[in-house]
């Protein structure tokens, strides 16, 4: 992948730069700005080199439509803040005022253009259509930079139409993302922990796969841990199961059994009879859940479980929550595992998402860990072996462009 660097002299160059803005909203309040915080370093790289830089974004799912719930303009506000100084929005994506905006901007100034997912083509399974979008996008600007980590997983237009109709190259989150999952994927230091949480084993069936082959332990909480017991032939109660993965996570188990490799499961479980913060809690043995109950949380003896094999281990890549950590009588877990892998000697790696939103929710530093991923679909999918699009279209690209 080429970067900015490749770029040559930017001064004056209209920059359009696809980041990844989508933070959480109570309202219009921003509750985890750390995506707009990690687009800052490429935003500031490009302003100082005289650049005219035109932010590329989404933020929810408004499926094509104008709704002003998704409206970017909190993140417009932040970013403002961040960078010290004002960050114009566009009030659309590519009409009137995109073209108006743009064409104001001085050298070393940002703007923003409004929600890309307010565009039907942006997210369009049809080439022509999403291409299209993509010729008016380029045709605001000069130069594309592609800094989106999180959305490098999707073929849409910002993210992979544009790279194909500017000279494009990566931006330093994207390269620092995919330096990070390379030491992941290629050759990592061993012992090799992933420890996987969320809700759902199906919505991780192929990183597993994927994992069981280059981690030496799987260790295995959240809601995804009762398919594991179950497959185990123990009751889960009300607890979240997927009765349709069993076979496929008996299968996993037989595997990592058969090939000397960990599977960790918790022991006990904190439970409660409702999903409620408010429930009360109760610590039971994992294989003896009430049929009354539900599981929330791994326990504490798991806890210090995990946390002692994060301990020993040279490089750690951690998905998803133990329990559910927003709710503090079932954050326990998840506060136990941020805590060992800032205590690791090597590389530890939150794998965005949930998890990056949860150690922040729970007062730890982002340099308290080796790496706090923007991306926590497009780092899955990375260790699943897949191609990101996004990433090999910056690989593709003409070169006779740059």
């Amino acid at each position: 992948m080429k970067s900015i660097a490749d770029l040559g002299d930017l001064r004056g160059q209209r920059v359009l730069v696809r980041c990844d803005l989508n933070v959480p909203l109570d309202g219009t309040t921003i509750t985890d700005d750390g995506r707009i915080r990690a687009s800052v370093p490429t935003l500031t790289t490009l302003r100082d080199a005289g650049a005219k830089v035109v932010v590329l974004a989404h933020l929810g799912r408004p499926k094509g439509e104008v709704n002003p719930k998704y409206s970017l303009a909190p993140a417009a506000a932040r970013l403002g803040e961040l960078l010290g100084s004002e960050v114009r929005l566009a009030t659309d994506v590519v009409g009137e005022s995109a073209r108006t905006t743009v064409a104001a901007l001085a050298d070393g100034e940002v703007a923003m253009l409004e929600n890309v997912r307010y565009e039907p083509g942006e997210e369009s399974k049809d080439e022509a259509v999403r291409g299209a979008l993509a010729d008016r996008y380029a045709e605001l600007g000069d130069v594309f930079v592609s800094d989106g980590f999180g959305v490098v997983h999707r073929k849409q237009a910002s993210v992979y139409d544009l790279a194909s109709r500017l000279p494009s190259a990566a931006g330093g989150l994207v390269e620092a993302e995919v330096t990070v999952l390379q030491r992941l994927t290629e050759e990592p230091q061993r012992p090799y922990v992933v420890v996987l949480g969320g809700a759902k084993v199906s919505d991780k069936l192929a990183v597993i796969a994927n994992l069981l082959k280059t981690a030496d332990t799987l260790v295995v909480g959240g809601g995804m841990v009762f398919t594991f017991l179950a497959a185990q032939g123990h009751e889960v109660g009300k607890s979240l199961l997927e009765t349709d993965q069993l076979d496929v996570v008996k299968g996993y188990l037989d595997e990592a059994a058969a090939t000397g490799k960990q599977i960790l499961l918790p022991t006990d479980i904190v439970v409660a009879p409702d999903f409620k913060a408010d429930a009360p809690p109760t610590v039971v043995a994992a294989d003896a859940i009430p049929a009354d109950q539900l599981g929330l949380d791994i326990g504490p003896e798991s806890s210090r479980a995990f946390a002692a094999v994060i301990a020993q281990a040279r490089t750690v890549f951690w998905n998803g929550p133990m329990g559910v950590a927003e709710w503090e009588a079932f954050a326990g877990g998840t506060r136990a595992v941020a805590q060992a892998l800032t205590e690791v000697h090597g590389l530890s790696v939150v794998g965005g998402g949930d998890s990056a939103a949860a150690v922040r929710d729970l007062g730890f530093a982002d340099d308290a860990f080796g790496h706090i991923s923007t991306g926590g679909g497009a780092s899955l999918e990375y260790l699943e072996g897949k191609t990101l699009p996004g990433l090999a279209v910056l690989d593709t690209t003409d070169a006779r462009k740059a």
